[in-house]
Parts: structure tokens; sequence; C-alpha cells
């Protein structure tokens, strides 16, 4: 993965990936056929590695050595492991919760196999990562990780409850993605940092860090969503509208636009048409509400990257600057 372009592995880390990789693969293989077919086609949904990455980069950044002597044992590649595979098993019941049809440029396991074999095969995932956390000798890994996975379940639920709600204020979708999305990408980065030494300042970093990192991305997935188009982007777009979801281009849009231009969005939101959601997007390309989402993940790109402040300089630091900034400009 691309951890500053979206195509290129750092060489700091392509070792441990590959490590993790063949870790991920190991921990999941089934003696069952059935079983091992899903396992083989939800590893086609790991595509830019991010959480794992973060993991990795996050143990080599506090390390105050040069990079050539800088390096990281089995407790990283676990946890990077381990992050994986939870990420996957929330894109599995995602798409259940979506409807969704294609991931990763494929289709989804809901779509060719039902939600019911979807739904299994994430808790299936989560089982896994929890056995695999807890081969290692200390289980404040595996309690972080079970309070993180709590968090991301409070977050869709919260999403769940509030479709169809469009009062939706900013702050409450603030706290739905830092749940359901940044949550995890802040534990990936404490989790890689805590498990190289114990500087509780560089640990509270790169955890704050990771925070402001996963809260931009869901923004900028979030606009995606309405602006992408599927081929570039890989998945399927227009759920958010199509669920009933509001984002924060919509939550503004709702509050700062015309009445009229506010009253169509509402009624198109409402609409059972089958092209409403082409209609949405047509209203919310063009608005300054998409622009105004851009701006609030790049506030907070800059928020991760003044929080690796206090950490020495290192190929590892520069990479996970270049990394959040290159969120912005993503288009997939």
């Amino acid at each position: 993965m691309a951890v500053a372009t979206g195509n290129i592995t750092p060489p700091c880390i392509e070792t441990y990936l590959t490590d993790v990789n063949r870790l991920f693969e190991q921990e999941l293989r089934s003696v069952l056929p059935h079983v091992q077919q899903l396992i083989s086609h939800v590893g086609k949904f790991r595509g830019k590695m991010l959480r794992p990455s973060l993991v990795l980069l996050s143990g080599l950044a506090v390390q105050n050595k040069p990079a050539e002597s800088a390096q990281l044992g089995r407790t990283h590649i676990v946890l990077a492991a381990v992050v994986e595979m939870v990420h996957v098993a929330t894109l599995v019941h995602d798409d259940v919760l979506d409807s969704a049809e294609i991931r990763r440029r494929g289709a989804t396991i809901n779509h060719l196999h039902g939600n019911e074999a979807a739904v299994l095969l994430g808790d299936l995932l989560i089982s896994h990562a929890f056995h695999l956390c807890s081969s290692l000798e200390s289980q404040s890994a595996s309690r972080l990780i079970g309070h993180t996975t709590n968090i991301v379940c409070e977050g869709e639920l919260t999403q769940n409850h509030n479709r169809g709600n469009w009062k939706l204020d900013e702050e409450t979708y603030l706290d739905i993605i830092y749940r359901k999305t940044a949550s995890l990408i802040e534990t990936s980065c404490r989790l890689g940092a805590a498990g190289t030494n114990q500087d509780k300042r560089q640990i509270d970093a790169l955890a704050l860090y990771g925070r402001h990192v996963g809260m931009a991305f869901q923004i900028i997935d979030d606009v995606l969503d309405i602006a992408g188009t599927q081929k570039t982007v890989g998945k399927s777009l227009g759920t958010d509208i199509d669920k009933g979801k509001l984002t924060l281009p919509m939550i503004h849009f709702l509050s700062t636009a015309a009445p009229t231009h506010r009253e169509l969005l509402m009624s198109l939101l409402e609409s059972s048409e089958a092209d409403r959601v082409e209609h949405v997007r047509q209203l919310l390309i063009p608005s300054a509400s998409m622009n105004y989402a851009r701006r609030r993940a790049g506030q907070m790109v800059e928020d991760a990257v003044a929080a690796l402040a206090v950490l020495p300089e290192s190929q590892a630091k520069q990479i996970l600057i270049d990394m959040a900034r290159f969120i912005t400009v993503r288009q997939s």
C-alpha cells in the first residue's frame, strides 16, 4: 500500500507487512472448504492495509534510533494482523447494513452468499482476532481491542438509530464517525507505540494522531460516497443517501442552503423514486457543502500532523505525516 501515494509500500515496513499477511492467512485457514472459500474471498477486501501499517509505523516512530537499526518484534506483527481482522469484519458487516454489492471492485460476501453467511463470517473474523490476540503474553492489548470493538458497535448502532433523522447535527455526526471508524485507527496507533516503549506522552500523541486521521479519513469517505465514481472508488456508492444516513455534506447543506434547496433535498431524501440518489448527488456536488466537508477533513489532518511534534525525527514519522496529508486528495 502506499502510505504516502496509495500505491507503494514504504520499505521500512514492507517485510513486516509480508509477515502480517502471512499470519493473517495462517490464523484464518479452515479445513472446511465452504468456510475457506468465504475467507479467501474476503481476503480481497484487504486493500489499503491502513491499520496494520499504522501499528507498524507507530512502533517505529517512537524508537529514537536510525532507520536501519529500528526493529519490531512478533508483538507488532500479531497486533497488526488483529486490527486488520477486526477492520475486515466491520467491512463485511457494513456491506450487509448498506446492502452493498461492490467492495474493492469485486462482489461483496452478502451479494454472493447472502446476509446470513456475511454476518457469520464477520463474527468468525472477530473471534479469530481475539484468539490471535490472546497469544500475547500481556492481555492489555486484548482489553483495549475489546473496548474499541464495543465503541465501534455503539457507533454503528447510533448511526442506525439516526437513519432518516434529517435534524442530525454535526456534533452527533462527528461522534458517530469517531466511534465507527476513528476509534480503531486511534487504537492501532496506540497499540503500535505502546508495543515499543512506555513513554506516555509519545503514546498519547500517536493515539491523537490516529483519532484525527480516522475522522478525516471517514469524512473524505463520505464525500466520495457522493462525489466519487464506482470505478475509481471501487465500491458501491450512494449508500448513505439510499439508507437515509446523513453525512457532513448533507448536514451542512441542510443547515446553510437556501430554503428552496433545503426543501428539495428533503423531498429527495424522502422520495422512493429509483433515481433519487443520482438527483441528490447532482444537487450536492456543485454546492459549497462539499468544500466545507473537505476543509473540515483538512483541519483534522493538520491537527494529526501537529500531534506528532513530540516524536523524534525519523523516516517513520515523515511517512505518517505524508500519509495523513494524502487523505484529503485520495480518490479511492
